[in-house]
């Protein structure tokens, strides 16, 4: 064994010591509300961002062969070598057009987005301001940057407002607001309205990620900045493919010089190959779906659920927004977060315990997500097994 395998065995054994240890727990079904794990245990899925439960819809992957057999597996090399197809660009203007933005431009996932993204618009001269529970591709992106970063509390618009005074006071090239506009943890939405109104006053890049929100909120699903009414004050829109939408990718939607300075400079577009040409035929495919009647149908569904299960927790005696799909059970202590996911499973209820480093020290939890997968039943049995926890 040599000195890399010592130091593994000694830091997984004091992250087991800490409540923090993590393993990979296989599926054996295609996602859904029911999964199937090894040896047959059949759960309902609570973890699962497939908020409309596309992930599995079989004309997605009915898109999804048939794009594979005429245009390959893979895509062979970055955009800018050999790697740039139709169904790319195909892409690309669908989701402008979705977003009522100017352009798109993909990317192979949202975290390559988002550490391709500030690194292109800010650097050492420059300040980039981030929320405190921004997502860990934010969090390093801001890092990539080089650019002097400072954390404003968490939604705090008057907090942000002195920070931008600051940040233009000091003399910064340019100054970028970055924030979730759905916290992926707590489910809670930032206050975009009065943050674009600040960025516009001071003359700030607002960096936003939809990640959460597209496909659940906003006129046909385009996210919180079209239900905002912020299609043209917001400079940088990066929403995933993976989640709502079902499939893999991400994109960031700009005006068309924005998008062509991405293609230059993002590091995580210029030196990563390209997602295959079949995945952006079947996210063509799954973005017809998600903004047509179909996709307003699981909308309407997910927000009976969600109203549903936010009612149940109150009467429960626990606090619950119903903003969007995600319900946070704060626990404390990673020991806490793991017996209440244990309890629930006993129960035939898969909710995954989250805990540092995802979330901050003290506030491991059950994070509850919701799909218009589930059933009635599902949302009753999880309110149940709830209360007698």
């Amino acid at each position: 064994m040599g000195n890399a395998d010592l130091i593994a065995r000694k830091e997984l054994s004091d992250l087991e010591a800490q409540g923090l240890l993590r393993s990979l727990e296989t599926q054996t079904s295609a996602p859904g509300a029911g999964i199937v794990l090894p040896g047959g245990e059949r759960l309902i899925n609570f973890s699962s961002n497939d908020y409309l439960g596309l992930a599995a819809h079989p004309s997605i992957g009915e898109a999804l062969a048939r794009a594979a057999v005429r245009w390959g597996s893979g895509a062979s090399a970055s955009r800018l070598v050999c790697g740039d197809f139709v169904p790319h660009h195909e892409l690309e203007n669908a989701l402008a057009r979705f977003e009522q933005g100017e352009a798109a431009v993909l990317f192979g996932s949202g975290y390559a987005a988002n550490c391709g993204l500030l690194p292109t618009f800010a650097g050492r001269d420059d300040v980039i301001l981030s929320d405190a529970l921004n997502h860990a591709s934010l969090v390093d992106g801001c890092r990539l940057s080089h650019a002097r970063v400072e954390v404003y509390p968490h939604c705090d618009s008057e907090a942000l407002a002195g920070s931008l005074r600051q940040a233009r006071a000091s003399g910064a090239r340019r100054v970028v607001v970055a924030t979730d506009t759905v916290f992926s943890m707590d489910g809670d939405v930032a206050p975009l309205r009065e943050i674009a109104a600040l960025c516009e006053r001071e003359g700030a890049i607002l960096a936003v990620d939809e990640a959460h929100a597209t496909g659940v909120l906003g006129p046909r699903g385009a996210g919180l900045v079209a239900e905002s009414g912020l299609m043209s004050k917001v400079d940088l829109r990066m929403g995933t493919l993976s989640k709502a939408v079902g499939v893999l990718g991400a994109y960031v939607v700009c005006s068309r010089a924005c998008r062509d300075l991405l293609v230059n400079r993002a590091r995580s577009l210029v030196f990563s190959t390209a997602l295959p040409p079949a995945i952006a035929e079947a996210a063509l495919v799954a973005l017809a779906l998600l903004s047509g009647a179909e996709g307003e149908a699981r909308r309407a569904r997910l927000r009976r659920s969600i109203e549903r299960f936010a009612s149940g927790l109150r009467k429960l005696g626990l606090p619950a927004s119903g903003a969007t799909p995600i319900f946070p059970i704060v626990l404390g202590a990673p020991e806490q977060a793991l017996r209440a996911a244990a309890a629930l499973r006993a129960k035939g209820l898969y909710v995954r315990p989250i805990r540092p480093p995802t979330v901050p020290p003290g506030s491991s939890r059950l994070r509850i997500a919701l799909s218009a997968a589930h059933e009635e039943e599902h949302i009753d049995h999880l309110l149940a097994a709830i209360g007698e926890l």
